[in-house]
């Protein structure tokens, strides 16, 4: 006998067909010098378990790390489904809040106007305006002006640009803001 005739799966001469004799003596096989220990006795075996493959495999006749690998691709699946639509309403819920704070924003501005609005439209309040901004005064009324001492530096604060060209800047972009704010 050679070592390629020996099935070493099942124990068992493969040239022969050999059994040991523990196992004839199960499968109701007559050991060498005699008849066998037990007679034989098959156990009716549940339909289930014979159309499943016997019980080995579980469910689809996988084991159980092909499960566990099953398990977590549809668990990544469906996170990467779900991902993306709530990405996109979180994205969404934080545009409309902007958006609404916007509004609230652009509304206190609407009233706001709405008010300078109705100052204007009354006569008295453009006098009052004209008289205090532009110096304008009626015919015969005779116009006095006080100069205190640090009202002159106040006036040409004033009459400053509101911004003025930072001395880092570039010289074209020091040219362009001086056009752009004439």
């Amino acid at each position: 006998m050679t070592p390629r005739d020996r099935d070493p799966r099942r124990g068992r001469d493969a040239a022969r067909g050999a059994r040991p004799a523990r196992k004839r003596a199960r499968a109701g096989v007559p050991a060498e010098g005699g008849s066998t220990a037990r007679p034989q006795q098959r156990r009716p075996q549940s339909r289930a378990r014979t159309r499943a493959g016997a019980g080995t495999g579980g469910a689809f006749g996988m084991t159980g790390t092909r499960r566990a690998a099953l398990l977590a691709m549809v668990v990544c699946a469906l996170a990467l489904s779900i991902a993306v639509p709530l990405r996109t309403y979180l994205a969404q819920r934080e545009e409309l809040r902007e958006v609404n704070a916007s509004q609230e924003t652009l509304r206190a501005e609407v009233a706001r106007l709405e008010q300078r609005k109705r100052e204007l439209a009354d006569p008295a309040h453009v006098e009052a305006e004209a008289r205090r901004r532009l110096h304008y005064v009626r015919p015969g009324e005779t116009p006095y002006v006080v100069q205190l001492p640090g009202d002159a530096e106040r006036e040409l604060e004033e009459r400053r640009p509101a911004t003025e060209p930072a001395e880092d800047k570039a010289w074209y972009e020091q040219l362009w803001d001086s056009v752009a704010a004439r």
